[in-house]
Order: structure tokens, then C-alpha cells, then sequence
């Protein structure tokens, strides 16, 4: 565990992790606890909440809270006070399909909790943050290399990398950055057959220079480094296995 003294430690910090109950959050709630962080994990489940929180090595709890909605998101940090950084990692399956066969009105519905439910959090959780703290947001590499039928994954991503920048400027002196992550295998695929998703695992990690899909616990330590580093902000670190090169 580091030590207090270290000027990238995040001993004794307090970190919010909004969709920390599975996939990516939980692996960075894990991973920043490790460290010595007060975690505190935010989701819309709150047996899954519970379930995550006693998995943390350290200080952590929960709060259950709608993620996709504003009065909901603006209670968490009102209750939480003042905290040293957030990551929000919050988002489900998504929608693939074609835009000849997507209804629209589903597809807006993806938005409220991926990107809305990411802006709302921001709004209110950024005069929260102490000095030398930093908001790191998720996105994913579909928006620069996406595939037939990830119109709304992409879109969603798109946008995130613009709030990302935008907002890096505007709350100077907190850093925002966004982790941009390939195939990682989590939750998000859960929609899928598990003999399709396997599939589909196997075929990607051939495809990719390191030879493997991504496991959570790979990426979690790309949202500790963003939260660690005091000398980046805007950025978006792809976290991909090489997906971007092929």
C-alpha cells in the first residue's frame, strides 16, 4: 500500500465511482481501495452495491442512486460533500443493430444514462472536488473505429470525447480525462449468447497484437494512472490491446 507521503498517492483520498458495482467501476473501486482510497461506490442496485462494497480490500460504501436521473444524481453529492476524484463508469448493454432497423425513440433512451447520466454527474460533483483532484469519464474506441450496426455506440463515444475536452477546459484547475477502452470482457456483453460471446471474445483476440481480449482489472489501472497523474487533462488514454491498429 503507498504511503501518505507520496505525491502520487491516493492514500487516504476520497473517490467516487459511479457504476462501481460491476465491470470496470468495481475493478477500479478494487484497485483504488488497494492503494489506500476511501471508495465509495455509486450504482442503481443496491444489493449489488452492498455485494461490491464488501470485495473492496479497504474503506469503501455504497449509495444506491438512479444514475440517469438529475434530482437523484444531485442528492449523491450533496450527501457525499467534498471528495478528490470521480470516475464514472455507469452504462449498460448496448443496443447493435443497423439504423434501418433501430427505433429511434430506443436509441435516445441509450443516451440518458452514457452520456446524460455522465453530464449531470459532472455538473454536480465538479465544485466538490478538492484541489488537485480529477474527473475521469469513460468512453471506448467505436467512435474512432466503429463497425456496421455501432451507430449509437459510437455516437455516445463521440460525444463523450467532446464533453471530455470541453470540460477540461472549463473546471480548470480539475483534470478531466476519459479512458477509452476495446474489448474488455465485462457485463457489457452480457446480452449476447454466452456460446456467440465467446465466440466473438476469440475472434478479437486473434485479431489484436497482444493476442487477448481485455480484462477489467487491465483497465482499472488506467483510470488509477489518470487520477494519479497531476500533469494530464483532455486526454483520452485508449486502452485497446492495439484494436486501433487493426
Amino acid at each position: 500500500m503507498e504511503t501518505s507521503n507520496s505525491e502520487f498517492s491516493l492514500y487516504g483520498k476520497r473517490v467516487v465511482i459511479l457504476g462501481g458495482s460491476s465491470g470496470l467501476g468495481l475493478a477500479t473501486a478494487k484497485a483504488a481501495s488497494a492503494e489506500g482510497a476511501n471508495v465509495i461506490i455509486v450504482s442503481s442496485n443496491a444489493a449489488r452495491v452492498q455485494n461490491a462494497v464488501s470485495q473492496l480490500p479497504g474503506n469503501g460504501f455504497g449509495m444506491q442512486a438512479d444514475l440517469s436521473d438529475e434530482v437523484s444524481i444531485k442528492r449523491v453529492f450533496e450527501e457525499i460533500g467534498m471528495f478528490d476524484h470521480l470516475v464514472f463508469t455507469a452504462g449498460e448493454s448496448l443496443l447493435l443493430s443497423k439504423i434501418a432497423d433501430t427505433e429511434v425513440d430506443s436509441a435516445r433512451e441509450f443516451f440518458k444514462l452514457r452520456y446524460w447520466g455522465a453530464f449531470m454527474a459532472v455538473k454536480y460533483a465538479a465544485p466538490r472536488i478538492n484541489a488537485g483532484g480529477s474527473i475521469v469519464l469513460t468512453g471506448g474506441i467505436v467512435s474512432a473505429r466503429p463497425n456496421a450496426g455501432w451507430s449509437i455506440g459510437a455516437s455516445i463515444c463521440a460525444a463523450m470525447d467532446g464533453f471530455t475536452r470541453a470540460m477540461a477546459v472549463e473546471l480548470a484547475p480539475v483534470r478531466v480525462n476519459l479512458v477509452s477502452p476495446g474489448v474488455i470482457r465485462t457485463n457489457l456483453w452480457s446480452s449476447m449468447d454466452e456460446t456467440e460471446r465467446d465466440a466473438f471474445y476469440d475472434q478479437v483476440a486473434a485479431a489484436l497484437p497482444v493476442r487477448h481480449v481485455g480484462e477489467a482489472d487491465q483497465v482499472a489501472q488506467t483510470y488509477i494512472y489518470l487520477m494519479k497523474q497531476p500533469f494530464a487533462t483532455g486526454q483520452i488514454l485508449v486502452t485497446d490491446g492495439g484494436s486501433v491498429l487493426v
